[in-house]
C-alpha cells in the first residue's frame, strides 16, 4: 500500500492540535502545581504526628513491650523453668506487685502495730498483779517445751530481720548503706534466710503437734473474748485454762497453723527450685510468702509484747518454767485449779493442794 503524502492543510491542522494540547497541559499543570504544597504540608504534619507519638510511647518501651509478648525464640538456658523466652511477662507483673503494693503498704501495717502497742502502754501501763507474789510457784512449761519455744523463736527473729530487710531494702537500706553496702549485707541475709528456713519449719511443725491439745476450743473462750481478755477494764479477770482464747485464736491457729504453714510451704517451694515447680508457681509463692510473713511478724510483735513487758510475771513462764501462784490465779485460774487438784508442788517442795472438803 502506497502512503499518500500529507497535504499542507493537514500538516497545519496537526500542528494546531499539538499546540492546543500542549497549551492545555501547561494550563492544567500551572493550576495543579500549587496544590502540591498542600500535599507536602499534609505529609509533613503526618510525619510530625507519628514522631510525636513515638516519643510519647518511648521507643524503648515499645521494644520491651514486644519482648514481653513471650514469643518463643532460642536461648542457651536450660532447667526446670520456661526456656527459649527472653523476657517472661509474668516476671514483670510479679516485680511490679512486689515492689509496689507489697513493699509499699505492708510496712504501714507494722508501723500501726507498733503505734498501737505504744499507745496501749501509755494508756494502760504494765498490767500488774493484784496480789504481790508470796514466793509459791507452780510449774508452767517443761524443759522440752521451753527449748522448743526458744529454738523456734530465735530462728523466727533471725528470719524476720533478714526477710524484712530484703523485702524493704530498696526503699530503706540502700539510701543508708549505699548499693555496695546493701549488696554485701544482702548476700549474707539471703544465705541465712535460705539455710535457716527449713530448720525453722521443723520447729513450727513440732510446735503445732505438741500444743494443739492446749488450743482446742472451750466454753469459756467466748466469754474471754467478750471481756477483751481483761486488758481494757479494771474489773475481774475472765476465766482461762492453760492458754486463753487470744493465744488459741491468734498465736496458735492464725499464727502457727495458717500463717506458719503458708510461710513454710512457700519458703520451701522457693528454697528448692529443683523440685520442678514452674516459674509462675515461684512468683506466686514469693508474693504469698511476703504478705503472710509480714502479717505473722505483726501478730508476733503483739505476742512478744504481752509475754514480756506488758504483763508482770508472764516472762517467767518461758524463762524459768514456773510462775507465781498469784499470776496463775489471776490469768489462768481454771488451769491453776486443775494443777491444784493434781497436787503440783511449789518451788519450796510443799505441795499446793486444795483445802479439804467438809461433809455436807
Amino acid at each position: 500500500m502506497v502512503k499518500r503524502p500529507m497535504t499542507d492543510n493537514a500538516a497545519k491542522r496537526r500542528r494546531a492540535r499539538i499546540m492546543l494540547w500542549s497549551a492545555a497541559a501547561i494550563v492544567v499543570g500551572a493550576l495543579l502545581a500549587p496544590l502540591t504544597g498542600y500535599v507536602y504540608v499534609a505529609i509533613d504534619q503526618a510525619m510530625a504526628q507519628s514522631s510525636a507519638a513515638e516519643q510519647q510511647t518511648n521507643p524503648r518501651a515499645n521494644y520491651w513491650r514486644a519482648v514481653r509478648e513471650g514469643n518463643e525464640g532460642y536461648t542457651a538456658a536450660s532447667g526446670p523453668y520456661t526456656t527459649n523466652v527472653l523476657i517472661q511477662n509474668g516476671g514483670q507483673n510479679w516485680r511490679q506487685l512486689r515492689n509496689g503494693p507489697v513493699a509499699g503498704i505492708l510496712p504501714w501495717l507494722l508501723a500501726l502495730v507498733v503505734l498501737a502497742l505504744g499507745l496501749f502502754t501509755v494508756w494502760r501501763g504494765q498490767i500488774r498483779l493484784d496480789h504481790r507474789p508470796s514466793g509459791r510457784t507452780v510449774a508452767r512449761w517443761g524443759l522440752n517445751e521451753r527449748v522448743l519455744h526458744w529454738y523456734t523463736a530465735i530462728l523466727f527473729i533471725i528470719l524476720a530481720i533478714s526477710g524484712l530487710s530484703l523485702l524493704f531494702g530498696r526503699a530503706v537500706l540502700i539510701p543508708l548503706l549505699g548499693l555496695n553496702g546493701f549488696g554485701a549485707y544482702a548476700s549474707v541475709a539471703i544465705a541465712l534466710h535460705n539455710y535457716l528456713g527449713p530448720f525453722f519449719m521443723v520447729g513450727v511443725l513440732i510446735e503445732i503437734v505438741a500444743w494443739v491439745k492446749h488450743a482446742l476450743p472451750e466454753k469459756t473462750d467466748w466469754q474471754w473474748i467478750k471481756q477483751g481478755g481483761g486488758f481494757f477494764g479494771r474489773g475481774a479477770h475472765p476465766h482461762a485454762g492453760h492458754i486463753n482464747a487470744g493465744e488459741k485464736l491468734l498465736t496458735f491457729w492464725v499464727g502457727l497453723v495458717v500463717l506458719g504453714i503458708a510461710v513454710c510451704a512457700t519458703g520451701l517451694i522457693m528454697d528448692f527450685p529443683g523440685f520442678g515447680q514452674s516459674r509462675e508457681t515461684m512468683q506466686v509463692s514469693n508474693l504469698i510468702h511476703g504478705v503472710a510473713s509480714v502479717i505473722w511478724v505483726a501478730l508476733m510483735l503483739g505476742h512478744m509484747y504481752l509475754g514480756s513487758v506488758a504483763m508482770e510475771g508472764t516472762l517467767d513462764a518461758m524463762t524459768k518454767g514456773r510462775v507465781s501462784v498469784e499470776w496463775a490465779k489471776q490469768h489462768h485460774d481454771l488451769w491453776y485449779d486443775e494443777q491444784r487438784r493434781k497436787g503440783i508442788a511449789d518451788e519450796g517442795g510443799k505441795a499446793e493442794r486444795p483445802a479439804p472438803r467438809t461433809a455436807s
